[in-house]
């Protein structure tokens, strides 16, 4: 049996963090994975300049409240689910994800938390396991899974080069360079067309 184990943001959101970058005007926020790969680092930075800002949990959720998909993503979700099961497996937050899945009706997704004061200020995170997109699609092949994985970031390259079949979608070109050997997508048609022929 097979399961399609994809990225949310990039994938099929927008990038939280740039969104709020450009809501809040602080260009230091528009880092990502496909910037540093060390999730963690990343993570301890953000919540640095959020404090230095006085910014917290509450001000990021009323920016996601007003990103929308990115077009086609549910198109090709819908469609993908019916052909297979999907998990969303991300770096991001369930107190970030919720509103975006409610747009996607509810896919199944594999996310991390944050810690968050009373006053709403985030004070850290809670990552699930170590690694753990890789860590999740190993889990899955143990239980009998043969996945197929697409991202666009470095902290996707473990699932997609773990399973049976992995796409780069909508990628920088470093990263593609970096990895000629992983097949490349920039339009959901194209990604869904390549999942088709290993499903």
């Amino acid at each position: 049996m097979n399961v399609v184990c994809l990225d949310m943001e990039g994938v099929l959101t927008p990038e939280i963090w740039i969104a709020f970058s450009e809501e809040t005007k602080i260009p230091e926020l528009r880092i990502t994975t496909r910037d540093e790969p060390d999730y963690d680092k990343l993570m301890r930075y953000r919540i640095g300049i959020l404090k230095e800002h006085g910014l917290g949990l509450k001000e990021i959720q009323n920016v996601i409240a007003k990103i929308d998909l990115l077009p086609g993503a549910k198109e090709f979700l819908d469609e993908l689910r019916t052909l297979t099961q999907v998990i969303i497996i991300s770096d991001t937050f369930e107190q970030f994800a919720t509103p975006l899945m409610k747009k996607l009706d509810w896919p199944t997704i594999f996310c991390n938390s944050l810690e968050v004061s009373e006053s709403g200020e985030i004070t850290g995170f809670k990552m699930r396991c170590e690694q753990s997109k890789l860590s999740t699609v190993k889990a899955l092949q143990s239980i009998g899974f043969e996945t197929i994985a697409s991202g666009d970031s470095y902290n996707d390259l473990g699932m997609i080069r773990a399973g049976k079949a992995g796409f780069l979608f909508r990628t920088t070109e470093k990263i593609k360079a970096d990895n000629p050997d992983v097949p490349a997508f920039e339009e959901f048609d194209d990604l869904l067309k390549a999942i088709k022929e290993v499903l």
